[in-house]
């Protein structure tokens, strides 16, 4: 191998650390949330829908990024984690904290200048509640970690309706909250195929605190609460019968699919295609917002 060779592969290898650090498939789903939102509430241009895009992205994968530092203690201890760039050793826990500042500063900065300052200030509030509320207060002291920090990942809808309309409307905290509810069933799914890594990393996720009949009640309580509220816009005529559809097939599937868990001997694979479903179910829920609006 040239030393040319060498210099571009090191380059190719730490452009890919930087994209981990970011967690793209997670940012995926929210950004989702973030720019659905914007043409359920009106008619944005392409330029505010791509600062939203970017900056969204730029500040999820801050927080992301910042977690990462904080949590670089238990990494190493979990098979899902200890390949990341910190633990592995393949990039200073200095500098993954410098990036991950610097993600949400420029996040911060193009939010205010292109869309307003509402707008930046209820991202850079996401920031805050993921990075301090959940990781460093709650993911390690409480079960309830994932319902009160998990609001983290409800703000994407705030800031795309306040990107459009300049303000906190309802629209925007009803979307917040089916965000919210839909947050412990998709999370507890996981933790229940997880929970050996949660334990040996002293995370004190729900199977392990409450256990597993528990939590899989808890994840059905949610879901009760979820489906009806995505239905509710089609009562007050916010919403159509193209919605309606969708969001009733979605919300019975995710329904079905829970149940399935509580009553499964081995719950290992119905709560794997839970939580796998439960991605598909808010983006084409999200989707299905969007088409209702363009067909009305």
């Amino acid at each position: 191998m040239t030393q040319a060779t060498a210099a571009k592969t090191v380059r190719q290898s730490f452009a890919r650390d930087l994209l981990a650090l970011t967690k793209p498939r997670i940012i995926s789903l929210l950004l989702v949330t973030t720019i659905a939102p914007m043409y359920v509430a009106g008619d944005p241009s392409w330029q505010l829908v791509l600062a939203v895009f970017v900056g969204g992205y730029l500040m999820a994968g801050g927080a992301n990024a910042v977690n990462m530092y904080m949590d670089r203690d238990i990494d190493d201890r979990m098979s899902r984690t200890r390949l990341r760039p910190i633990p592995s050793g393949r990039m200073r826990a200095e500098a993954v904290l410098a990036f991950g500042v610097l993600c949400a500063t420029t996040a911060t900065f193009l939010l205010a200048h292109i869309a307003n300052v509402l707008t930046a200030t209820l991202a850079l509030g996401g920031f805050y509640t993921y990075v301090f509320v959940y990781t460093r207060w709650l993911k390690r002291s409480s079960p309830q970690n994932i319902v009160i920090g998990g609001a983290a990942g409800a703000f994407p809808p705030l800031v795309g309706v306040a990107a459009v309309t300049g303000r906190i409307d309802l629209l925007g905290v009803y979307l917040f909250l089916i965000v919210f509810y839909w947050t412990p069933p998709h999370f507890w799914a996981l933790a229940l195929n997880k929970q050996l890594d949660y334990g040996r990393a002293g995370v004190p996720m729900a199977p392990l605190v409450w256990g597993e009949r528990e939590t899989m009640r808890n994840m059905l309580w949610y879901t009760m609460i979820l489906v009806p509220l995505t239905l509710l816009p089609v009562a007050f005529g916010a919403l159509g019968v193209p919605y309606l559809v969708m969001a009733a097939l979605l919300g019975a599937w995710l329904v079905v699919g829970v149940v399935r868990v509580m009553r499964a001997a081995e719950f290992q694979k119905p709560a794997w295609a839970v939580y796998k479903f439960s991605l598909l179910y808010l983006a084409l829920l999200f989707a299905a917002m969007v088409v209702d609006r363009m067909l009305a």
